[in-house]
């Protein structure tokens, strides 16, 4: 449900980026990925609000390279998206960590420890907490979004049929897979993504933590 968006959308979203200053579009998707965690919060079910926060990173990801091409020359691109891929593949295993400490006994019990004089935040899991503390997470990503400096360069706007967009992301990602290099980027690329993807959930099940087990706290 995450990675929906990354489908579905894929022939708009570079559209969308286009469309206005790549700043407002990274401060418009970290905005929904917040909407998504409070939903989870407030009951929504979960792969639903996944699917919210996956939108918001569907919409980030062309808005994070394309303003590569817009701050600097050809001959720094690759050099500059090598700094973007290894920052990226940092702060996953950063925040698989951060995840786990989250949710973790040492951290989640004095998260819930805190009791705030008539109000009922409805918080009493190791889940809950840390969902909470994404939404302050996603609320400082906006905020950075905000100190991005307008680069000048001319919009395109987005056509009134959305759909004159599917024609051109089909050409232009059969002119892709045509290529040599290109085949071996995208097969590579979708390989490593893939692997470590479903790796990624694997783990995470045989690393099943103590409070899924655990009874439920009373509601403060």
């Amino acid at each position: 449900m995450f990675a929906l968006f990354y489908v579905v959308l894929a022939p708009f979203v570079g559209a969308f980026a286009d469309a206005m200053p790549k700043g407002k579009v990274m401060f418009v998707s970290n905005a929904i990925k917040v909407v998504g965690c409070p939903a989870m919060l407030f009951g929504l079910h979960p792969l639903l609000a996944y699917a919210i926060v996956g939108l918001g990173a569907a919409a980030y990801s062309p808005a994070k390279y394309g303003i590569l091409t817009e701050l600097l020359p050809a001959s720094q691109l690759v050099k500059a998206n090598g700094w973007i891929e290894g920052l990226t593949i940092a702060s996953i295993i950063m925040g698989i960590l951060l995840g786990g400490q989250l949710v973790g006994a040492a951290v989640a019990s004095r998260m819930l420890a805190l009791d705030f004089p008539l109000i009922n935040t409805g918080i009493d899991t190791p889940p809950e907490a840390a969902i909470f503390v994404l939404i302050f997470l996603y609320m400082l990503a906006a905020w950075f979004n905000t100190r991005i400096p307008h680069t000048g360069v001319e919009m395109r706007p987005i056509p009134k049929n959305p759909l004159e967009l599917v024609p051109d992301f089909w050409t232009c990602n059969s002119r892709l897979w045509s290529d040599k290099l290109g085949q071996i980027s995208l097969a590579s690329t979708t390989l490593i993504w893939g692997v470590t993807g479903n790796l990624r959930y694997i783990m995470l099940a045989g690393a099943r933590p103590r409070w899924a087990t655990a009874p439920r706290r009373r509601r403060r």
